[in-house]
């Protein structure tokens, strides 16, 4: 199962924290699993900027490790590594997920503390990837996935639900291809200090009007 993987690899590796999360492509995420509330903050974080380690590990195809967060900050995600900041985070380490030949996840982990991963860890973290893409493979398909406690959740993976109702709002209403409808609704946010979720919960009930909106 997802959540023992998850917890397997903060047992196996020198990491405070980890999470898997299913990607349809590099601007569709749902997580499946974490492991804490850290890991939970930064699953969340990257979603709402649509940047971090998980997108470029899925979109590369490779292992995305940073050592030390705060020796500079990655220029492919720059914003994500100054709000990570926040939170007790100083090493980062992400490896992407496939499924035979198709990369479907991301198993995102952190640490409280900066340093690399010895060989030995490495060779461990990547073994950890293969393990959780076994598990996702009896998961992924239809509504119900199996959570951290083998226990089935009903539209598991739908945290963002609201989100992608949003985001078919703006396309239809603005005519916008998706990936431009999720940047918007993203831009909308970060410039007005808000949750993801919370302004795409106002354009669903309506309290927020796309018409009347600088989208």
């Amino acid at each position: 199962m997802v959540g023992q993987v998850c917890r397997a690899c903060v047992r196996l590796l020198p990491v405070d924290g980890a999470a898997v999360s299913v990607m349809a492509d590099a601007g569709q995420r749902e997580v499946v699993y974490t492991s804490d509330a850290v890991s939970a903050a930064l699953a969340e974080l990257q979603f709402a900027l649509g940047e971090g380690p998980c997108f470029e590990a899925y979109t590369h195809g490779g292992p995305v490790l940073v050592a030390d967060l705060a020796a500079g900050l990655p220029a492919a995600w720059p914003v994500f590594a100054a709000q990570a900041a926040d939170f007790p985070v100083a090493a980062l380490f992400t490896f992407p997920l496939q499924i035979g030949v198709v990369r479907v996840a991301t198993l995102d982990t952190y640490r409280a503390t900066p340093g690399s991963l010895a060989g030995d860890e490495l060779a461990t973290a990547l073994q950890v990837a293969d393990l959780a893409a076994l598990a996702l493979s009896g998961l992924l398909g239809g509504d119900r996935w199996l959570d951290g406690d083998g226990r089935w959740m009903e539209g598991a993976g739908m945290r963002h639900r609201e989100v992608h109702q949003a985001t078919g709002m703006l396309i239809a209403q603005l005519d916008l291809s998706a990936a431009e409808a999720l940047a918007r609704m993203r831009a909308y946010a970060f410039g007005h200090s808000r949750a993801l979720r919370d302004v795409a919960a106002d354009i669903v009930a309506g309290r927020l009007e796309v018409d009347r909106e600088p989208w």
